[in-house]
């Protein structure tokens, strides 16, 4: 079993380098490919991704133009060769340290989509009041426009089956990706768990790029999204994320996998 991490990049420059460095520090317990995509950076970013491209040995992928993180997910999915992923960010805002307890669930076949929460009840983190509460109600809405329960659904730390996530049709060029990413799950028979990790908000000072307007965006996105139809949404659906399984089924086969893993 191979792990991908996919990381965007966009004028990451003042730490950019010590990112890199902490998470090669972080043993994880699946050979592992970074890929690096560079959203056409303003900055030095691209710079220093190539002088340390031969030391760290990870794939860089460059935009043409500047499309936004979700355009810089999309293109990372579809280059990806791993039979996991999971998207980092390329700043210190989530811990990379967190990646081995969002895997178990994945490695040991008693989930196919991972979550990793801020707000669960055992994470520790003070948030900041206004990206607190504006993510907990576009969770809130989320969760009943989908069907499934979650307290964190903009999180970035998300980790998928390959076969499952590469074959969404994904469109959305921001932070729609993360209401996209999660409509789309809640219409398979995908096991989703969640899990807490650790959070260290930054400021737009320190170069947060979301804002009000993504908010209002994801309201747009939540209705889009969900009223989607399955076709429209997954290339070529595999079978065992069929929603129209019996939940028989999908424990028969869920239990067989276990004994052959």
């Amino acid at each position: 079993m191979r792990l991908s991490v996919i990381v965007p990049v966009y004028n990451e420059e003042s730490h950019l380098a010590d990112v890199i460095a902490y998470l090669y520090s972080v043993a994880l317990p699946l050979e592992t490919e970074y890929i690096f995509v560079d959203d056409k950076s303003t900055d030095s970013s691209l710079n220093i991704l190539k002088s340390l491209q031969p030391k760290y040995k990870y794939r860089i992928l460059e935009n043409k133009q500047n499309g936004g993180k979700g355009f810089s997910i999309i293109n990372g999915i579809d280059n990806a060769t791993g039979d996991l992923i999971i998207i980092q960010d390329a700043d210190f805002e989530y811990d990379p340290n967190d990646i081995p307890l969002l895997l178990t669930p994945l490695i040991e076949n008693k989930a196919d989509v991972v979550f990793g929460s801020r707000f669960k009840k055992n994470s520790r983190q003070v948030h900041r009041t206004y990206h607190y509460f504006v993510n907990r109600l576009l969770t809130l809405l989320s969760n009943l426009a989908s069907g499934i329960y979650l307290t964190d659904m903009e999180t970035c730390y998300k980790a998928f089956r390959a076969d499952l996530l590469q074959n969404m049709k994904l469109t959305s060029m921001r932070f729609g990706i993360e209401v996209e990413l999660t409509a789309y799950v809640a219409k398979t028979s995908a096991r989703i768990h969640e899990m807490p990790i650790n959070y260290y908000p930054r400021t737009t000072l320190q170069g947060k790029k979301i804002n009000w307007k993504d908010g209002v965006a994801a309201l747009f996105h939540i209705l889009r999204f969900n009223r989607m139809d399955l076709k429209s949404c997954f290339k070529s659906l595999p079978t065992k994320y069929n929603p129209g399984r019996s939940k028989f089924e999908i424990f028969k086969e869920n239990n067989v996998a276990k004994k052959d893993s």
